[in-house]
């Protein structure tokens, strides 16, 4: 099979032969870190693919969908399979920019490690810290590679220090990079045994290093044994380094590994593509120091009924458990599922039990089905190659799973079991579409259906009181890539619209009205005749109807009529076309007539009544009022409150949370919070987050009500 660069890809698919020799290994960092880059110097250089392919020349494999191609930025999690000293490693390489944090989450959950890439040019950014603490909060094993150090602006040691403040102490460089003679990145000093790998020949080869990098090196070496020991079983090694005694480096290496598969020691390495310089330290710790599949502790798992199961294990001779961490949907092909095996062994033509549970929020309705297991392949890019069988551990793609969708879990048909879905971000920011013709409209519900289907950071409402189709993403990146998708791959296309946000009417005092409907022009007529009295009530009472007549004066069986007039009016509004709330309707006089009236003559006459009513006592227009919480860093509390009282925002307070962070609790307006997921983004740094809930309606100021109700007509 050819790859997309026109040579022939290097074997077939990596095989895995039992789960201890299997890395699971999510690639994380914010854009432009270098991951994709890396991915493909790791690929050539264990003979996954003939030479590295360019981001720049959209001749990536990791970067194969157009969009990637044209905007030169990953957005998709894509598997990178590759082996190294017998090991495979299932390298997930995922998205850098805070709007598919989705493809992010989901590479955390198929994943065993994290390998953090920074650049040497820039540090860590405030994204990259706050991943840091979530892969912390749950143990996951992890290291950093420090991307670039060939840029002429890269600075290896800032870099390091950079990921000790973010990061914390347990943060140690393995190896230091030096120059050669041209002041280019010539090879790494290994800081354990003291070895110099030299790349300058474009092969590794190993040598003493030169004596003016001794002083540097010692000093590093000393910080990263002390690092060591520190999480060392042998409680009696920190003293006998202390008493000047020298431990054997392979002592320490054993050490190291230890530490780093259970978490509590992170190395950094450094790393160049182009030049392939410190690849193969990369996969030395991938390989030895990441821990294999059975080390990591499941996901919480439960029969449908809710029960927890504890019995299960990382046994390829187990009873299936395995997760759908990706879903992707091709015109073709239809629709391949990204999974990854927990238990038991996943085969081609069996059937399975297919469990979605707990999404329902998000628009994914929870679904039980049995299906046949398609064909089962090893994902390199777009190349799909045939494997007999995934073991627990490992991650494979299987083809024509027609209801399986992210986050859904496959077991046995006699033993269904469920597990507990990841923790997604809500999407915050709503984008109305529209469809440009009948034709797109038609096209266009089939489609969403499936988008949604493959991403649960995606969720499509249509709003029955402003007749709107929102879809609600993450950010505006996240957006224009859904709205590319529904043109480029199912041929729709839409439009975006202003987001209406529904508000409300009701009248600002104590007003009566008269509603008089009478047409007597021969033949059978309308005869209805009714005053009113119409008073404001408090939020949320919506109508009350009161019947004072007296005397018959209107028919007993047309008092219903006139509250079912008032109650259509209510809906219709009064003023801007929105729907009226919260008002006391008391019907105290009228007149009917023994022929012409009816129940529809009241019912217009109930409706006239009302709108007579709401022009003496004025409208007020009501906006919905959502209770905002925002985190942040400490470092931006103030630009965040000042932002919030510029949108009508009233802060209710704060409070400090753990790792230099603020919780802001403040009440805003719905009508000023429409696009607050990308401006928080921005005045924060990419580190605010928030989450919103409906509270009230309140009046809206006068100024706006009056352009809101001129613009109605």
């Amino acid at each position: 099979m050819t790859d997309r660069r026109g040579s022939t890809a290097a074997g077939g698919a990596p095989a895995a032969g039992q789960h201890t020799g299997v890395r699971n290994v999510v690639l994380v960092g914010h854009s432009g870190a270098g991951k994709t880059t890396l991915v493909e110097a790791l690929l050539a250089a264990t003979g996954g693919i003939q030479r590295p392919g360019r981001v720049e020349d959209g001749t990536t494999v990791s970067d194969f969908d157009e969009v990637e191609i044209r905007q030169q930025r990953s957005v998709n999690l894509t598997l990178a399979p590759l082996t190294h000293a017998g090991i495979k490693v299932n390298l997930l390489d995922t998205p850098g920019y805070a709007d598919f944090t989705g493809d992010l989450r989901a590479g955390l959950r198929a994943a065993d490690a994290a390998l953090f890439a920074v650049p040497a040019t820039d540090g860590v950014d405030g994204l990259t810290r706050m991943l840091w603490e979530e892969c912390a909060a749950v143990g996951m094993p992890r290291a950093v590679i420090i991307t670039k150090i060939d840029h002429q602006r890269a600075d290896f040691e800032q870099a390091v220090s950079a990921c000790r403040e973010a990061f914390g102490d347990s943060v140690a460089p393995l190896y230091l990079p030096v120059s050669g003679a041209s002041g280019e990145v010539s090879g790494l000093i290994g800081l354990l045994s003291g070895r110099l790998f030299e790349y300058s020949g474009g092969t590794r080869t190993e040598k003493d290093p030169d004596a003016s990098h001794a002083d540097r090196v010692e000093e590093m070496r000393g910080s990263l044994i002390e690092g060591i020991i520190q999480e060392s079983e042998d409680e009696t090694l920190m003293d006998r380094y202390l008493s000047g005694e020298e431990i054997d480096p392979k002592v320490l290496i054993e050490d190291l590994e230890k530490a780093v598969a259970q978490g509590s020691f992170f190395p950094v390495l450094a790393a160049s593509s182009p030049h392939a310089i410190g690849l193969a330290e990369l996969l030395e710790v991938m390989t030895q120091a990441f821990p294999a599949p059975e080390e990591h502790s499941l996901p919480t798992v439960t029969t449908l009924d809710g029960k927890t199961v504890t019995s299960i294990s990382c046994d390829p001779d187990g009873p299936l458990l395995a997760e759908v961490v990706k879903t992707t949907s091709d015109p073709y092909v239809g629709r391949i599922s990204l999974v990854r095996v927990f238990s038991g062994t996943l085969r081609p033509d069996v059937v399975v039990h297919v469990s979605g549970h707990g999404l329902a929020e998000r628009g994914h309705a929870d679904h039980d089905a049995d299906e046949r297991v398609g064909a089962l392949t090893s994902p390199l890019g777009k190349q799909q190659r045939p494997v007999a069988a995934c073991q627990a551990g490992d991650i494979c793609a299987v083809a024509k799973l027609t209801s399986a969708e992210t986050g859904d879990t496959l077991s046995t048909k006699e033993n269904p079991l469920l597990m507990e879905p990841w923790s997604m971000p809500e999407p915050l920011l709503p984008v109305a579409i529209t469809a440009k013709s009948k034709a797109d409209e038609d096209k266009m519900s089939q489609a969403l259906g499936r988008l949604v289907a493959e991403d649960p950071t995606l969720r499509m409402e249509m709003n029955a009181e402003t007749r709107q189709l929102v879809l609600w993403c993450m950010g505006e990146a996240h957006a224009d890539l859904l709205l590319d998708r529904l043109s480029s791959r199912y041929g729709v296309a839409v439009e975006t619209a202003e987001l209406r946000v529904p508000l409300r009417e009701t009248v600002a005092g104590k007003a009566q009205g008269l509603g008089r409907n009478v047409k007597q022009t021969g033949g059978h007529g309308e005869f209805g005749i009714c005053h009113i009295e119409v008073e404001p009530l408090p939020s949320g009472s919506g109508l009350e109807f009161v019947d004072k007549i007296v005397g018959g004066v209107v028919p007993r069986q047309f008092i219903p009529s006139v509250e079912k007039g008032v109650r259509a009016q209510m809906e219709q509004g009064v003023a801007a076309g929105y729907p009226m709330v919260d008002i006391r309707v008391t019907l105290y006089d009228g007149k009917a007539h023994s022929v012409d009236s009816s129940d529809m003559a009241f019912q217009k006459a109930g409706k006239l009544a009302l709108k007579d009513a709401a022009d003496k006592a004025k409208v007020l227009l009501l906006e919905p009022v959502d209770e905002l919480s925002v985190l942040v860093d400490d470092d931006y509390v103030g630009a965040v409150m000042s932002d919030l009282s510029s949108r009508r925002g009233r802060v209710l307070g704060t409070e400090p949370v753990t790792g230099g962070r603020t919780l802001v609790k403040a009440e805003v307006p719905e009508l000023e919070i429409t696009r607050y997921a990308i401006d928080l983004r921005s005045m924060s740094h990419g580190t605010g987050s928030f989450t919103r809930s409906y509270l009230r309606y309140e009046p809206l100021p006068a100024h706006q009500a009056d352009k809101i109700v001129a613009a109605s007509g």
